[in-house]
């Protein structure tokens, strides 16, 4: 199958979805107009909706909105730090993890806490645009392409 074809066959997959979710809460003019405003949504936007949706929670939206105002408008230097491990983090754990991000971002810091069964061991963190990736998949990986070059290198 062509990637266009396979691409046509997603889009009318997706607009069939929406379409008749839409006309059964008879509401397919006003999802359409919310659907065209989407494209202008951020990603960090879409996935907070996601994981609201996934959590039941989208009935907070307007709260957390009106939290992300006042903490704008407070200037808040907050940091969100987004910590992925493979098996939740325990208390202490947690507590190790936003010490030494706060210690090396110099300022508050509110973990994301994601888990992640793929990254086998070891931790991720995200914070202000720059990943730190120290995770066991990652360094099998890095393993990996180490050994694929050296032997590629070697056989020469």
């Amino acid at each position: 199958m062509t990637s266009k074809r396979a691409e046509a066959e997603k889009v009318e997959a997706y607009t069939r979805a929406l379409m008749e979710a839409a006309r059964s809460e008879g509401r397919a003019n006003a999802d359409l107009v919310q659907w065209q405003h989407a494209r202008k949504f951020s990603p960090e936007v879409l996935e907070t909706l996601a994981a609201m949706q996934r959590e039941d929670d989208l009935d907070l939206v307007s709260q957390v909105a009106k939290q992300y105002k006042e903490y704008l408008d407070a200037e808040d230097k907050t940091v969100s730090v987004t910590v992925t491990t493979a098996v939740p983090l325990d208390d202490d754990l947690r507590e190790k993890v936003r010490a030494k991000a706060e210690a090396d971002l110099k300022a508050p810091v509110y973990l994301v806490e994601r888990v992640d069964p793929s990254i086998i061991g070891g931790i991720m963190l995200e914070a202000r645009g720059k990943r730190y990736d120290a995770s066991v998949r990652a360094q099998l990986a890095n393993i990996r392409k180490t050994l694929s070059s050296s032997f590629i290198g070697g056989e020469e």
